[in-house]
C-alpha cells in the first residue's frame, strides 16, 4: 500500500508518462488505406448519385444425357451497359474449364501428402488427373448472325465486339457449350453428380454456363481466373431457363416454376399449395414415392422444366429421382403471400433432413430478416447432396451432411446440418443480395453471413455449439504464426476458414457485443445491408457505413482486426493501492511501523539472534541513532500537518476525508491489437462489479497502461475480460493478484471413451 502524504497530490501524479508515438499508429485513421471518396461510392458508405453497375439478361436452355453426363446448351445474353465507358470487347466466365487437363487450377495444384496417401488416395487422384471436363464453346455470335471473334483464356473468355458498345446501349449475343458433368465421388467440387449406392445420381449444378464477367468502378473488367478458392463476382439480370431431364426426375431451381401442371402430379401440386399455408413442413414427395420411383426402371422420356428469376445475380439447379421433397410457408415481412421453404434430399440423409432442413431454411429467414432486410424472393430451397459441406446460390443451396447409414448421427453431424443450412441460405442475403466481390474479397460475403449465422444458431437454442462467432473459439488462430490479414485477395488467403469466416465474424459479434452495443450496432448493420441491397459494395463501403451510422469511430477497429496478423492479449501487470494519510503524522506513523514489523525479516538476522552484539558487550557505543527511527514524526512534522489542514478548501477537506481505496492497475498488451479494458472487480465483502473502459485508453501508449480505479472498500482480486468477450489469448495472466490453475487428472486406465455418435452407442447398449 501506498501513503499520499499531501492533499494536493491526490489523483495527480498516478499516470505514468506516456509516449505519443507508441499507440499513435494503432488508432490512425484509414484514409491510406481506403480509396477515395468519390461521385459512385461517398464517404459516408453510402452508393453515390452517380453509382452505377451493369446488368446482363439470359434464356438458357440445358440437357443433360443422364447416361455419358453430357451437358448441352444454348444461351442468349442480352447485356446493358451503365457504365459512362464504350466497351470493345466483353469478358464471359467460364468456370468448368477449371477442370480442363491443363486449367491452371490443375497446373498449380499441390502435391498430396504422399507419406500417409492411401490407395483410395492415389485412385482418386489419378481419376482427377485423367479426368476431362473442359467446356467447348461454339456459334458465338449476335443475335441475328454475325460471328463475333473471340479468345478463351483458362476459365475466362474475350469477346470483341464490331463496334464499341457505347454508354446506355446494350447487345444480345448468343452461344453453344457443352461439358461432361463431374462424378463428385471421384472429382470433387462446387458442382456435379453425385452417385448413390443404387445406381441413381444426384445432379447439382453450379457454374454450369458461360456467365458475364462483372465491370464495375473501381477494377474495370473483373476477369480474374477460376482457381478453386476465390468465387465469383456476378451482374444481376433476370434468367428465364428450360432444363430437359428425365421425366421421372424431380428438378429445383432458382426462381419460379412456370409450367408446374406438365411437370408435376396434380397430386404434388396439391401438396405445394398446402404446404405453402403450413407452419411445419408437408411432405410433397413422401418416402413411399421415393422408393417406388428408385426402383423401378428409368424412364426412357424427358420433360423440360421452364423456370424464371428475376433479378438475380445466378442461377443453379438440382435434378433427381431419388429425391424426397417437403415445403413449408414463412410469413416475411412486406410480402403478402409467405416464403415457400424447401428441402429436397434422398433417403439416405433421413432422418436428419426431413426433421430438421426446412425448419433451418425458415429459422434463417426469419432472423436474417430481422438483422438485415426481409427476404426479397418467393422461395428458398435446401438440397442434399454433391456437395460435402454446402454451397449458395440465389434461392437455392446444396448441403452435405447426412446421417450414419443406420439412422444415426453424432451431434456434431446433427449440429453441422443445421449450421451450413442456415448459412448456405444466408448467402442469399451476402453477396446473393448485397453483391460483393466475392473474387477478391472472401470475408465480405463469408464473414458477414458467419456472424448472422452465429446470431441465428443462438436463436435455435440456448446452448448451441457455434464455431464461430464466439470469440474464445479464435484465439488459437490468431496467435498462430501461419497467417495473413482479413485484407487480402481470395487466393492468397492462408487457413481461409478462420482468416475469412470465424475471425471477421468474431470481429463483428465484439463490436456488437463489447464496443458499439447490440441497438446501435444492429442499426449500423441494417443500414449497410440495405444501403447495398442490389448493389455492389466494397470493403471500405462496409466500414465506413458501420461508422457513419453508429457515430462511433472504429477505424482502430479495422486496422487492428482487419489489416495486421496481430492478437489480443492484454495482462494485468500490476496493481497498487493508495491511501489518504487522513490521521495526522502520529497515527500514520505508527501504520508504517505496523507495515514494517510485518515485512519478513532476513535469514541472517533470523540466525544471528543467539549471537552477542558487540553494542551489548560495549553498551558506550550506543548513541542518538540507535535511538533515533525515521518514521517518528517530528514536531515540525505536526505542525505543518496542522497548517495544511487548517488551509484546505471544502473539496480537499472532503476529499482527505472520503477514506477511499485508490487502486491503479497497470495493463499490458502483449498481443499487439489495443481492446477495450473489462475490468471485474471483486471485493473483500464478497460483492462485485464490472467497469468498461474503452479501447481508446491504448490510444498513446500501446504497450502498456495505466488505469485508476476508485473504491469504497478494498479488493480482494481485479480480473480482465471477466465473460471471454474480447478473444483474448492468453487468460493466464489477467488476474491480480495472480491465481494458482487447477486441472484434474483424468482417472482412467489410459484409453478415453469413444467419441462421436454417442446416439449409436446409446443405442447398441440399450
Amino acid at each position: 500500500m501506498h501513503v499520499l502524504l499531501a492533499g494536493l497530490a491526490l489523483g495527480l501524479g498516478l499516470v505514468a508518462a506516456q509516449d505519443p508515438d507508441r499507440g499513435a499508429d494503432r488508432f490512425r485513421q484509414l484514409h491510406q488505406e481506403l480509396p477515395t471518396p468519390n461521385s459512385y461510392r461517398t464517404a459516408s458508405g453510402a452508393p453515390g448519385h452517380a453509382y452505377w453497375q451493369q446488368r446482363a439478361d439470359y434464356r438458357i436452355r440445358v440437357e443433360i444425357d443422364t447416361e455419358t453426363r453430357r451437358l448441352q446448351g444454348h444461351e442468349q445474353i442480352h447485356y446493358h451497359n451503365h457504365s459512362p465507358d464504350a466497351l470493345s470487347y466483353l469478358w464471359l466466365q467460364v468456370e468448368p474449364n477449371r477442370r480442363a487437363p491443363q486449367s491452371h487450377s490443375v497446373l498449380t495444384s499441390l502435391a498430396p501428402d504422399m507419406d500417409s496417401a492411401s490407395l483410395n488416395t492415389l485412385a482418386r487422384q489419378l481419376v482427377t488427373e485423367s479426368f476431362d471436363g473442359s467446356c467447348m464453346i461454339s456459334n458465338v455470335q449476335l443475335v441475328g448472325g454475325q460471328p463475333l471473334k473471340t479468345h478463351e483464356l483458362d476459365t475466362t473468355m474475350r469477346i470483341e465486339l464490331p463496334t464499341p458498345l457505347e454508354p446506355g446501349e446494350s447487345v444480345e449475343f448468343e452461344l453453344n457449350w457443352e461439358y461432361t458433368v463431374n462424378n463428385t465421388a471421384e472429382v470433387r467440387g462446387r458442382t456435379g453428380a453425385e452417385p448413390l449406392e443404387d445406381g441413381n445420381w444426384i445432379y447439382g449444378m453450379a457454374q454450369w454456363f458461360p456467365r458475364m464477367c462483372a465491370y464495375t468502378d473501381y477494377t474495370g473488367w473483373q476477369n480474374k481466373e477460376f482457381l478453386g478458392r476465390g468465387e465469383f463476382t456476378l451482374e444481376f439480370g433476370d434468367y428465364e431457363v428450360e432444363i430437359t431431364m428425365p421425366a421421372d426426375h424431380i428438378v429445383s431451381a432458382s426462381g419460379t416454376l412456370l409450367n408446374p401442371e406438365e411437370v408435376l402430379s396434380p397430386v404434388q401440386m396439391e401438396r405445394l399449395g398446402q404446404a405453402a399455408r403450413a407452419d411445419k413442413p408437408m411432405m410433397i414427395v413422401t418416402r413411399e414415392e421415393s422408393d417406388a420411383t428408385r426402383a423401378s426402371a428409368k424412364s426412357g422420356e424427358t420433360k423440360t422444366w421452364r423456370w424464371r428469376a428475376e433479378n438475380v445475380r445466378d442461377f443453379a439447379w438440382a435434378s433427381s429421382r431419388a429425391f424426397l421433397w417437403d415445403a413449408m410457408g414463412q410469413p416475411v415481412e412486406g410480402r403478402a403471400e409467405p416464403v415457400l421453404c424447401q428441402s429436397l434430399w434422398p433417403r439416405e440423409g433421413d432422418p436428419l433432413w426431413g426433421q430438421y432442413s426446412t425448419h433451418a431454411v425458415a429459422h434463417t429467414l426469419e432472423v436474417y430478416g430481422r438483422m438485415a432486410f426481409p427476404y426479397p424472393y418467393e422461395t428458398a430451397i435446401s438440397v442434399n447432396g454433391v456437395v460435402g459441406g454446402g454451397m449458395e446460390y440465389p434461392m437455392i443451396c446444396f448441403n452435405g451432411p447426412r446421417p450414419e447409414s443406420d439412422g444415426t448421427y453424432s451431434a456434431r453431424t446433427k449440429y453441422g446440418l443445421i449450421s451450413v443450412i442456415i448459412h448456405e441460405v444466408g448467402h442469399n442475403w451476402f453477396p446473393m443480395i448485397v453483391n460483393s466481390d466475392e473474387k477478391q474479397w472472401t470475408w465480405m460475403d463469408e464473414g458477414l453471413n458467419t456472424f448472422l449465422q452465429f446470431v441465428s444458431e443462438r436463436e435455435w437454442e440456448e446452448d448451441y455449439p457455434s464455431r464461430g462467432g464466439p470469440p474464445r473459439n479464435i484465439v488459437g488462430y490468431m496467435a498462430s504464426d501461419n497467417q495473413v490479414a482479413i485484407m487480402n485477395n481470395s487466393e492468397s488467403l492462408l487457413q481461409a476458414g478462420p482468416n475469412a469466416y470465424s475471425k471477421p465474424a468474431t470481429a463483428l459479434n465484439i463490436l456488437r457485443e463489447t464496443i458499439i452495443g447490440r441497438e446501435n450496432f444492429d442499426f449500423a448493420f441494417r443500414t449497410f445491408s440495405q444501403r447495398w441491397a442490389f448493389k455492389r459494395p466494397e470493403p471500405a463501403d462496409f466500414f465506413r457505413t458501420m461508422e457513419d451510422a453508429s457515430g462511433v469511430d472504429l477505424d482502430w477497429f479495422w486496422r487492428n482486426w482487419f489489416f495486421t496478423t496481430d492478437h489480443v492479449d492484454l495482462a494485468v501487470a500490476d496493481l497498487k493501492l493508495y491511501r489518504v494519510a487522513d490521521q495526522g503524522p502520529e497515527a500514520e506513523a505508527e501504520l508504517a511501523k505496523a507495515q514494517r514489523a510485518a515485512e519478513p525479516i532476513h535469514l541472517s538476522i533470523e540466525r544471528n539472534r543467539e549471537l552477542e552484539m558487540r553494542v551489548e558487550r560495549f553498551p558506550e557505543l550506543l548513541d542518538f541513532y540507535n535511538r533515533y527511527d525515521e518514521l517518528d514524526p517530528t514536531e515540525q512534522d505536526v505542525r505543518q500537518w496542522e497548517e495544511m489542514v487548517a488551509g484546505l478548501d471544502d473539496a480537499q477537506r472532503a476529499a482527505l476525508a472520503s477514506n477511499l481505496y485508490w487502486y491503479v492497475a497497470e495493463v499490458r498488451n502483449d498481443g499487439g491489437i489495443p481492446m477495450p479494458l473489462i475490468f471485474h472487480l471483486a471485493y473483500e465483502d464478497g460483492s462485485e462489479e464490472v467497469r468498461r473502459i474503452p479501447a481508446e485508453i491504448w490510444r498513446r501508449d500501446n504497450e502498456s497502461v495505466t488505469k485508476l480505479l476508485l473504491c469504497e472498500k478494498p479488493l480482494a482480486s481485479v480480473t480482465l475480460d471477466p465473460y471471454l468477450e474480447t478473444a483474448d489469448a492468453d487468460l493466464s495472466d489477467n488476474t491480480w493478484p495472480p491465481q494458482i490453475t487447477e486441472t484434474r487428472i483424468e482417472a482412467t486406465p489410459g484409453n478415453r471413451a469413444p467419441r462421436g455418435n454417442a446416439m449409436r452407442r446409446a443405442q447398441r447398449g440399450n
